[in-house]
């Protein structure tokens, strides 16, 4: 419900908007977009604060649906550079196993501001990294995430197939069956919230196939079902991936999500590069979504998304920024130019347009976290929009506005607001000394690093 004591704000005349008829700018009270108004005409509701944005260019709040917030603490790290994904995570693990509860917190906030910044209004964070100091990691990313009025999905992440059973992971890093399914009901007890709106959900997620365990994935999809959140996943990634499911399980990737109970609509996975025909087809048919991770793909060689036959089979393509140790970045705006640049190697550029790109980032992200109430500039939908101004060296000389800023490499948006609050004014968001951020989190790398290397 929209509550008529809140103020009523006009977003007027935008440049260009990632909409239709909405040239007239969007009106909004409380959380909500009321009213689209058309080229020329002024709204029908009585207007208390307007914003001229005439020069700007608006587009519905972009949604990331695959990061690794901790990872912002080992950006270009020595150790791991040049590297594929099995032996990158190797040289990572036992640096990530000494992250403390207040480096979580300032990877945590460094991550969301950053995407902030770049005009993201909703994350999920795939946060799978238990050891022994860091328990209650998901409860220290939503005290994060609500100091900065981001919306999130956060996934309780798991490992639980160590080195010792033949996993990936070294056994610092795996915690059992029991302690992994116990935390994920009081997560979802205490913060998932299933209301339109939402600012906090959870959903689960343990990590891989080649770290966690089959009982484990079994029962995740079982305590998913029974409270009715949504489940999520690394597949597919890389060939090492499909390798080792034939050799432990017997099983091609999507042969094994099917013999675990995961082939189902609640599922969304990172990556979904290395798939045949037919399991295209199926995880289509089953209503399986696939957040595409172009820069992770690319730093990592991993390989190229086969987004339009998923989209075709019905699989829901999202994007994603991914760890920004496998990205080294977490701007979303920059992913979505990255997205149709890659693709268009497999497509063509007539089929992969500036419009598919947004789609992808906005209705498609959106779909993936099972939400219908963002995403898109329209009546009754929450009001989470991002306005990127074109007044840059890279954009003299643009002529299409929607168009130049992913061609000409837009970095920052201009205005961010989410669930009818301004959180970014003037590229910087409200309240946020970043230069003390920014010591914060370096001298947290800093230490990190000294950890892993005693």
């Amino acid at each position: 419900m929209v509550d008529i004591n809140e103020p009523v704000i006009w977003i007027k005349n935008p440049a260009a908007v990632f909409a239709q008829n909405c040239e007239g700018g969007v009106v909004i009270q409380g959380q909500k977009i009321i009213e689209i108004v058309k080229l020329g005409h002024s709204p029908k509701t009585q207007i208390d604060d307007t914003y001229d944005a005439s020069e700007s260019v608006l587009l519905p709040g972009l949604i990331n649906t695959h990061h690794h917030f901790y990872q912002t603490l080992t950006r270009a790290y020595p150790e791991a550079l040049n590297k594929e994904l099995f032996p990158w995570l190797k040289s990572l693990y036992k640096v990530w196993a000494n992250i403390q509860p207040e480096m979580l917190a300032v990877s945590t906030e460094l991550a969301l501001s950053e995407l902030l910044l770049s005009g993201c209004t909703t994350a999920s964070d795939h946060h799978y990294l238990f050891p022994s100091q860091l328990e209650n990691a998901i409860d220290i990313q939503v005290e994060e995430a609500q100091k900065l009025g981001m919306r999130v999905v956060l996934t309780r992440g798991s490992m639980s197939l160590g080195e010792k059973d033949g996993g990936l992971p070294p056994q610092s890093v795996v915690q059992t069956k029991e302690q992994i399914l116990s935390d994920s009901e009081r997560l979802i007890k205490t913060y998932h919230d299933n209301q339109e709106g939402a600012m906090i959900q959870i959903a689960l997620a343990p990590c891989s196939p080649f770290s966690v365990t089959t009982d484990l994935m079994i029962e995740t999809a079982a305590l998913a079902e029974q409270y009715d959140v949504r489940l999520h996943t690394h597949l597919a990634e890389t060939i090492d991936e499909e390798k080792f499911c034939l050799e432990k399980f017997g099983l091609r990737t999507v042969d094994y999500l099917e013999s675990v109970g995961w082939l189902s609509d609640r599922t969304w996975l990172a990556h979904g590069i290395h798939f045949n025909k037919q399991e295209i087809e199926k995880l289509g048919q089953n209503g399986v979504g696939i957040c595409h991770c172009p820069t992770s793909n690319m730093m990592l060689a991993s390989g190229i998304c086969h987004s339009l036959e998923l989209e075709e089979a019905g699989s829901i393509i999202g994007l994603g920024v991914d760890g920004s140790a496998s990205n080294d970045g977490s701007n979303m705006i920059a992913e979505l130019r990255q997205a149709m640049y890659l693709q268009r190697l497999r497509y063509g550029a007539s089929k992969i347009t500036h419009q598919k790109a947004y789609d992808w980032a906005t209705k498609g992200s959106a779909a993936l976290l099972g939400r219908s109430d963002i995403g898109e500039i329209a009546v009754g939908k929450q009001a989470d929009l991002a306005l990127f101004k074109l007044d840059e060296l890279r954009f003299s000389g643009s002529h299409d506005s929607l168009a130049a800023l992913l061609l000409c490499g837009a970095q920052k948006a201009d205005r961010v607001m989410i669930a009818g609050q301004w959180k970014v004014m003037d590229g910087k968001i409200i309240g946020q000394d970043e230069s003390e951020l920014i010591s914060r989190h370096s001298n947290a790398a800093k230490k990190l690093r000294q950890l892993a290397s005693a």
